[in-house]
Formats: C-alpha cells, structure tokens, sequence
C-alpha cells in the first residue's frame, strides 16, 4: 500500500492522506450532525419551556417518546424500525413504484457503506501488522488483496441494485409530469451527485478489472478513476449529509421512532 491513487506520480495520495481525508470527512459529518442537533433541540424541550441550547435535549426527548405512549401510535421500537424504517412500508401504501426507488437506493447505499467500512477496517488492521510486526500472522482472509476479492460479488450486488434505484429515480424526475414539476434544483444537485459517484464507481472498478464498464480504457487509468470515486465519495456521502436533504436519512427514522410509526 505504497500509495492509493493518483493521476501522475507529483499527484499520487498515500494511504495515510487518504485516510486523513476520510477523518476530516468525518469531522465534517459531526459538526454538521452536532449543529442539527442544536436545532432539534430547540423544539424538544415541551409546551412553555424555554428552548434548550444543548445537544442532549433531542436525545433526551427522544428516549422519552420511545419509553412512554405515543399521542397517535403505540406500536413496539421494534415493529417501527422493521416495518416504518426498513421495510418503508409507509411509502409502498403511497406509491409501489416510489416505494421500490426508496428501497433500492436505501439498501444499495446502506450495503455499500457496510462493505467498504468493512474494507477500511481490514486495510487498517494490516497497516497496523505491518507495523508492529504481526501482520505476517494474521488470517489469509484479513489481507487487503484477499479481502478485496471477497466483497467483488457482494459490491457488485448491491452497486446493481443502487443502480436500478437511481434509473428509477431519474425516470420518475423526467417522465412523470407531478413529480417533474415538483422537482427543484436541490433535488436534482442530489439525484446528479448519487448518479455521478455510482457510475464513477463502475469505471473505475471496470478498468481495474477489464470489465464492460471500463470501455476499454488503458489500466494505467485506474488509479486516478479510483480516486475521483473515493474523493467525491467521502465528500458527498459523508461530510455533505447533514448540510443537504440526505440528512432526512437520519431525521425520519428518529421521527418515526419518537412517534412510534404507524401507517
């Protein structure tokens, strides 16, 4: 792991500057995450009390709604995560086809985040090895090339699912009349940015590999389509969620949760 990718050898990132790229992503993630807090708590502190600066007031509220009965719904947590959160099944009632978008995208993204923190942390514990000495003791499968190999097929999965979510998508915004005229730029800045870092995500993955997606462009271009995807990826999907609509992604679940569902 000499370098991760680049565009020329002046341009090449090491993997420790990826990394800190990948922290400060995250740092992003939480200030922005710490600051809707603050704002969610203004309005979580009761009828005739003050608004409450603190970050805590929200969560507070919130496992107070999830322990007591609710003014509308009283269905278990449980039920509501399963049915409201993963299964959605309020959108499937409103509209099958926007309900089969949601789903997609929803679990191609959440899959795909689960398959490459699984390959963050692998590529850290070998760094690691290597440099206290115990890398050369640890089981075949925790090697990065190895480990790569064995998230292809799911990656690809779930890559297909997320794009078939997103045609939808796309579709819905331009051939589907209420929808369209519905649509602002703010919808579309998201739906362009999603659509931008799939499809950079299969270039870069055909040209690696050979495969159709890579349009038979020279492997010598790898690394740099590799670290487009990364870059925009880390920036979009994690440091631009809490300042864009994505963070509904956060907000209604926890909604759902302190109003316990319900159809």
């Amino acid at each position: 792991m000499e370098y991760f990718a680049g565009i020329s050898d002046a341009l090449r990132l090491t993997f420790v500057q990826v990394m800190i790229l990948a922290n400060l992503s995250i740092g992003i993630f939480l200030i922005g995450m710490y600051i809707n807090l603050k704002k969610w708590g203004m309005g979580s502190t009761g009828y005739g009390l003050e608004p409450s600066g603190s970050i805590f007031a929200f969560p507070k509220m919130l496992a107070y709604q999830m322990s007591e009965h609710a003014h509308i719904h009283n269905q278990s947590v449980l039920e509501t995560f399963f049915l409201d959160i993963l299964f959605q099944r309020r959108i499937l009632k409103r509209s099958p086809l926007r309900w089969f978008m949601h789903f997609t995208i929803f679990f191609g993204w959440m899959a795909l985040f689960a398959l490459s923190l699984a390959m963050f942390l692998v590529e850290m514990i070998f760094l690691i090895g290597e440099e206290v000495g115990y890398a050369h003791s640890l089981p075949e499968f925790l090697e990065p090339v190895v480990f790569r190999e064995l998230l292809a097929v799911p990656n690809d999965v779930f890559s297909y699912i997320l794009l078939v979510g997103i045609v939808i998508a796309i579709y819905r915004r331009l051939f589907m009349t209420k929808v369209r005229e519905a649509t602002i730029a703010y919808d579309s800045i998201l739906l362009i940015g999603l659509t931008v870092i799939t499809i950079t995500g299969f270039v870069a993955d055909g040209i690696r590999t050979g495969r159709f997606w890579g349009f038979d462009m020279p492997i010598e271009y790898a690394p740099p389509a590799a670290l487009f995807h990364v870059v925009i990826s880390l920036l979009f999907c994690i440091a631009y969620i809490p300042f864009s609509k994505y963070i509904h992604m956060i907000a209604i679940p926890l909604a759902l949760l302190a109003n316990k569902g319900g159809e």
